[in-house]
């Protein structure tokens, strides 16, 4: 919240010497010297004289002595403020949004959680999809981001360190450029990715991928099977720039303006729902129960 040379800068002050402000802070006098020194400079400004007596403020020490006081009083009260808010706040739901894990994709699930938890409300927070924002985000759920909507299955949520609700299990599509052939189908026959390179998460990601991949190199070896290694605007843009074709979910229709969503005539699907910590907070405990509820009644 501020620089903390200030809380050693009033020590030094009130002590009137660096060798009593030394013991006081329980660390050396050069450290102490070295710490004002920092913040002269920084400042642009002598703060202390020196003298055989010991040290006296300067003109522009006794003018910042006084703000540097108030600067940590505000700060400290502003702390207290922050924490009072986020017991008001606390049934408020954070929903992490990228173009993989797209809020929207929730919406539909509010009005009717809020039947059940009308005091519940909700926060939307963009993050960006990396992989290192994945790792981040998803093994710290409940921090700055208390939930997330997306695909998954047990051997990522054990990688992620979060655990998952399922409201649906969503069919795998297929996602093409709008100017590749298949784009002109409104579905596609396994036959019709016979030649094509279908970009794959690699395998570990996902058993429902590997089931699809081991059935597609046992019964359709003519099909090429790609690895790539993360679901990110990068391979949506590998996929529209080429004449690759994308394993995708209903879901990410929007995902991409160039790029056509498809349903494949195939009986292969992964779960959805809401990524969470492993242990939720009462609010997002009660997010996740109504969430359970409205779900049956939505997706039945």
């Amino acid at each position: 919240m501020y620089n903390h040379q200030l809380e050693t800068f009033i020590r030094v002050a009130d002590a009137g010497s660096f060798n009593k402000a030394a013991e006081e802070s329980y660390i050396t006098p050069t450290a102490i010297i070295k710490q004002i020194n920092l913040l002269e400079d920084s400042l642009g400004v002598k703060l202390f004289k020196r003298t055989r007596r010991g040290l006296t403020l300067t003109k522009a020490g006794r003018s910042m002595y006084q703000d540097a006081k108030y600067i940590i009083q505000y700060c400290h009260d502003s702390v207290i403020r922050a924490r009072n808010a986020m017991q008001e706040d606390s049934n408020v739901i954070r929903i992490g949004s990228s173009p993989m894990t797209p809020a929207q994709l929730l919406m539909e699930l509010w009005s009717k959680v809020q039947t059940i938890c009308p005091d519940i409300k909700f926060q939307i927070v963009p993050f960006e999809n990396t992989p290192e924002n994945a790792r981040e985000i998803l093994a710290n759920l409940g921090t700055n981001i208390d939930v997330v909507g997306g695909i998954f299955d047990e051997t990522m949520l054990h990688l992620r360190k979060c655990a998952g609700l399922e409201l649906v299990r969503r069919p795998f599509y297929c996602a093409v450029s709008i100017h590749h052939k298949l784009a002109a189908k409104d579905r596609l026959q396994i036959t019709d990715l016979y030649g094509e390179n279908l970009l794959l998460m690699h395998r570990g990601w996902s058993h429902y991928v590997d089931e699809l991949r081991d059935d597609l190199w046992q019964h359709h070896p003519q099909v090429n099977i790609v690895d790539f290694e993360f679901y990110s605007m990068d391979i949506f843009n590998r996929c529209e720039n080429t004449n690759d074709v994308l394993l995708a979910i209903p879901g990410w229709a929007n995902v991409h303006p160039l790029l056509k969503v498809i349903p494949v005539d195939w009986d292969y699907g992964i779960p959805y729902g809401i990524l969470h910590s492993p242990n939720p907070t009462p609010a997002v405990q009660r997010f996740l129960d109504a969430a359970k509820i409205a779900s049956k009644e939505l997706y039945r």
